[in-house]
């Protein structure tokens, strides 16, 4: 039986770094649950405090075929280079300089949306069609590819 799965991020911000992934890959930031017109809403009927309202978020592919983002609060900050990292795929079927210009132009999307560029990896045919590898506003590394 396959399984589904959720991409699961430690940050500071939750919603700083859920409303930057929305933007990134086109999702959208999870709904409140049934009967509530907000997460606010929700949360206050719940008895979360205004200090806790923070503590985690989700964003979903409104399409529902990609795996959901959690993103929740942890008190310790980034250590070290990410062991798992996400690919955003921004350029697919295109190669060379057709490539790495489409890359570019979503690295600079994403810079405005807060990202970090880091490097960028030339094509190395046949097998490396090139990649940027940028960090998120926590500092989560991620490639274009």
């Amino acid at each position: 039986m396959a399984r589904t799965v959720q991409i699961t991020f430690d940050c500071a911000d939750p919603d700083t770094v859920a409303r930057f992934w929305a933007e990134v890959l086109g999702y959208q930031l999870q709904d409140p649950p049934e009967g509530f017109d907000s997460w606010e809403e929700a949360l206050e009927a719940f008895g979360v405090p205004p200090a806790k309202r923070n503590d985690a978020s989700a964003v979903v592919d409104p399409e529902g075929s990609g795996p959901r983002l959690f993103f929740q609060r942890v008190p310790e900050g980034k250590q070290v280079k990410n062991r798992v990292h996400l690919d955003v795929r921004s350029a697919p079927g295109l190669e060379g300089d057709a490539r790495m210009a489409a890359l570019e132009e979503e690295a600079e999307r994403l810079i405005a949306l807060g990202a970090t560029r880091l490097y960028r990896h030339e094509p190395a045919p046949p097998l490396d069609g090139g990649h940027i590898v940028m960090a998120d506003p926590e500092g989560n590394e991620f490639c274009l590819d």
